[in-house]
Parts: structure tokens; C-alpha cells; sequence
């Protein structure tokens, strides 16, 4: 492919707006401030507008007073005068400013001037990446693309915000128990929250279990209470339940309705009222569900990145790991890691926390049927492990019981989430509860853990008795299908 001449082309620019903001800047302070928003000195195409922006600015950052004499001053101290011009050329800039109430449009063409340069920058980078390409093009694919996100990023300029706007923000996020802050994105669960602090930023957090113990419902009520309670943008990527069904189990979960009856439409008048209010309140819920099967990591981390971008997502979820791909590697155990990094990658780059649901394998010859899980059983990777900031490790000791002895009816509505690593912090049980009919897990509440699993509502029960022995109706442990555990197709109609 021969060289394309538009490559040789001088770059965009406009001389004229940079010299009026440098001359307003001059003339007023306060558009040192607009000129603050929105620019660097490497938005300026002219070397010397470049020394001359970080001069001007160094003397407004010393609270210093910027006019034509302080700044010749300071550029003939620092050896710069004669490079940007001289008096002259300082003179011309004062001279080159129509009106001081233009400062901020100028300003927004330098800005455009540079982003139009950057993406020229990119493409030239992206054209020699693909001539010498010499990985999988998946990877070549990853970079080009992180290169035109880097230039859109530059577009965002942070505007000034009334105290009462950021208090309001910061405080749907902010909590405080037991003397300790939660600095990061809360999770709904006090216990574990005030170990964590909340999931942080650039962090990977697995979510860890066996087949059908919930944790794809775990991962869901995280969401919910982020993107429902705090009205915080949720990013879920669910590669193995339907959006269709992640709604159904939304609505279950906010209304406090079972699950199964809500599937068939057959609810009380009192369940169907709470399936229209939570229905109307998730309608507003920033919550975004991607549920493209067998997605790549290339593709996630593309999709996250708009995501992120449009929405200003707070928080990335993916469930689960090991059902992603990553074409090209040589064995699964790669494969998973390349995911694993991908993925921690991703928190990195986006600075917001990715909650990566992993499986963990059930228990080997030799293991104990009751042994509860332990990190050397996360399938397919140690670099699951090597990777995480944290691990969680959900358990309910009830699917490791027969259903209908009173050993499983003590222990029924109970669950534990092992924080078996964190690297910032310390490690722990967490005590949860567990509301089968709603798919639910809530802070350890000892009444409703001891209740019967299969307990509802007794004005519920005496209006419907749902028919028994239906498919899809119970788990291996009773509760409502999860995970590996076929669910049955939403019927009947929902009542909103």
C-alpha cells in the first residue's frame, strides 16, 4: 500500500484562535481559568504557544498577576524570550484579541484543532501497526482501537459544579460504618462492605462458587443496589442468562415476588401491585445488560470502553470468566489467563471496578462432599487468582444437604462469602442471607435465616397455591434455576 499523500498534509490548526487565547489570557485572568478547562500546552500546535501557555500558567498558579511585563520577565529569566518571538510577538498576541467575551470559543477550536490532530496521530499509528503486525490480529485490533479511545477521552472537560450538586453525588456513594468509609462502589452488603471499603476503582474483584449456589444472583443484587439504590450506571455482561431473564430476576428481587410465579404471571393482587411499582422504578435504573454468549475478550473490552464513554459507568460486571473467549490460544489454561489479565486490564484502563463471576469446580475424588470451596478450586487458571485484587468465595452449605432434613431446613436461608483474598485488606466470613423465592441475598438477618427456605407470604399463599412439580420449578438445592441449572422461558403475562 503506497504511503497516503492526506499524511503528509500540514496537520489542523488555527494560529489566529490560539493567539487569542493567549491573549486573553493575558488581558484577564479569568480566562486563564477558561483556558484551564479545556487545554494543555500540547493542545497548541506552535511550539512557542506551548511555552508560552505553561509560563502564563506557572505565573497564575504562583497567584502571580499576568501581564506584558511579568511575562516577558519570567520568559527572560528562563532563557525563553527570543524562542517565542520577543516583545514583538507579545505585543501582537495582546492585540490579537477582538473581545475578552470570545475567550471560551476560542478556546473550544484549539481544543478541536488538537483532537482532530490526535486522531491523525492515531490513525498514522494504527496504519503502521497493521503493516507490521506480527501477533494475532485480535491484539493488533485492541491496541488500534485503545489509541482513538485515548484521543476521545481528551474530549471530556470537567465543568465547576455547585457544592450542593457534588455533596448530593458524593453522598449516595459515601458511607460511613462503623467508623471506617466506604471509599469505593458499595456493594448493599454492610459486612462486607466495611471490610472492603466497597469495590474500588482499577480494581478486579472475583466473584467465586460451585454450580448453583447463586452467584450469578449475587452479582445481580450488586448491580441492582448500584444501579436501583444509588443510581450509579452498571455495565452487566451476562454470557449465560438472557437479558429477558435478568430482567424477570430484577423485578423478583426488587418486588420481593417469587421468582417462579412471577415467570407464569400468577400473582396476587398485593404481588402484582409490587411488580408495577419495581417496574416502574427499574424502568429509570441505569443499569445496561449486554448478553451476547461466548463473547469475546476483545469485544467486552471494546463494548465497556462506549460504555464507559456514554454512560460514565461506575461499575462492570461479567458473568461469568470462564464463558469468554480469546481465539488464538494455544490451551484453555492460557486462554482463561489472557481473559484474566484482559479483564484486569480493563479495570485499569476504565479506573472503575470489574466484578468477574468465576466457577469454581465441584469437589474431586477424595475431596469431601461437604468441604467447603478453597481457591485451588477456581477452574481452568491459576491466573484468575494471580490477577484478582480480591477474591470472593460464596458458599451455602444447604446444597451440600438433602432437601427436607432438619439439617437442611436449619441452614436453608443461610450463606457465607469467604473474602479469601485481598490485597488491600483484610480477609474474612461474611455472614449472608439467603431469600430463595426472590433469588436474593441480603445482610445476615437470624430470623430470616433460620425461617424455612420455602417460606412466603401467608396473605400471598392464601390467594394462589402455585401447581407443584413443574420443570425448571427447583434447583438441585430447591431454590429457582441458577447458573449451570436450566431456567425455565418467561410466560404468562407480567403485570406492567
Amino acid at each position: 500500500m503506497p504511503d497516503d499523500p492526506l499524511l503528509d498534509k500540514v496537520p489542523p490548526h488555527s494560529i489566529e484562535a490560539e493567539m487569542s487565547v493567549l491573549g486573553a489570557m493575558l488581558l484577564a485572568p479569568e480566562a486563564t481559568g477558561i483556558a484551564l478547562q479545556y487545554l494543555d500546552a500540547e493542545c497548541f500546535y506552535r511550539p512557542q504557544h506551548r511555552a508560552l501557555y505553561n509560563v502564563v500558567v506557572r505565573l497564575y498558579d504562583q497567584n502571580k498577576p499576568v501581564d506584558l511585563v511579568l511575562l516577558r520577565e519570567a520568559l527572560r529569566e528562563g532563557g525563553q524570550l527570543e524562542e517565542v518571538g520577543g516583545d514583538e510577538y507579545l505585543v501582537a498576541l495582546a492585540d490579537s484579541v477582538p473581545t475578552l467575551a470570545n475567550a471560551e470559543h476560542y478556546a473550544r477550536v484549539v481544543k478541536e484543532k488538537a483532537l482532530l490532530r490526535g486522531l491523525i496521530q492515531a490513525a498514522a499509528e494504527i496504519i503502521r501497526d497493521a503493516h507490521g503486525a506480527a501477533g494475532p490480529v485480535d491484539d493488533v485490533l485492541d491496541r488500534c482501537e485503545k489509541r482513538v479511545f485515548d484521543v476521545t477521552e481528551l474530549k471530556i472537560v470537567n465543568q465547576a459544579q455547585d457544592v450542593r450538586t457534588i455533596l448530593s453525588q458524593l453522598m449516595q456513594v459515601l458511607d460511613f460504618q462503623g467508623g471506617r468509609a466506604i471509599t469505593g462502589v458499595p456493594t448493599g452488603l454492610t459486612d462486607l462492605d466495611d471490610r472492603t471499603r466497597g469495590l474500588q476503582p482499577s480494581e478486579m474483584i472475583v466473584l467465586a462458587a460451585r454450580p448453583s449456589v447463586g452467584k450469578s444472583a449475587l452479582a445481580l443484587n450488586i448491580a441492582e443496589h448500584v444501579g436501583v439504590d444509588l443510581a450509579q450506571p452498571v455495565a452487566f455482561f451476562s454470557l449465560e442468562m438472557s437479558k429477558e431473564e435478568l430482567a424477570l430476576r430484577l423485578l423478583s428481587s426488587r418486588a420481593r415476588v417469587d421468582g417462579q410465579r412471577l415467570r407464569k404471571g400468577m400473582l396476587s393482587h398485593a404481588e402484582a401491585e409490587r411488580v408495577r411499582d419495581a417496574g416502574k422504578r427499574l424502568y429509570e435504573t441505569p443499569i445496561f445488560i449486554d448478553d451476547s454468549p461466548a463473547l469475546r475478550i476483545l469485544d467486552l473490552r471494546a463494548k465497556a470502553r462506549r460504555l464507559y464513554l456514554r454512560q460514565g459507568i461506575k461499575l462492570i460486571i461479567v458473568d461469568y470468566l470462564q464463558l469468554m473467549t480469546s481465539p488464538g490460544s494455544e490451551s484453555r489454561q492460557v486462554e482463561v489467563a489472557n481473559i484474566s489479565r484482559g479483564l484486569k486490564a480493563l479495570a485499569r484502563e476504565l479506573k472503575v471496578p470489574v466484578l468477574a463471576v468465576a466457577q469454581l469446580r465441584r469437589p474431586v475424588p477424595g475431596q469431601p462432599h461437604g468441604a467447603v470451596p478453597q481457591l485451588s478450586d477456581l477452574r481452568e487458571s491459576g491466573a484468575i487468582e494471580q490477577d484478582a485484587d480480591v477474591v470472593l468465595m460464596l458458599d451455602r452449605e444447604a446444597t451440600r444437604l438433602k432437601p427436607g432434613t432438619p439439617e437442611y431446613d436449619a441452614v436453608a436461608g443461610q450463606a457465607e462469602l469467604l473474602i479469601a483474598k485481598q490485597r488491600n485488606g483484610p480477609t474474612g466470613l461474611v455472614h449472608l442471607t439467603w431469600l430463595r423465592e426472590f433469588t436474593r441475598f441480603e445482610n445476615f438477618s437470624p430470623r430470616e435465616a433460620e425461617a424455612p427456605a420455602a417460606a412466603a407470604a401467608p396473605s400471598d399463599l392464601q390467594q394462589y397455591v402455585p401447581p407443584q412439580g413443574t420443570d425448571a420449578d427447583q434447583a438441585e438445592d430447591g431454590a429457582p434455576a441458577d447458573e449451570d441449572v436450566p431456567s425455565g422461558s418467561a410466560g404468562g403475562g407480567i403485570p406492567f
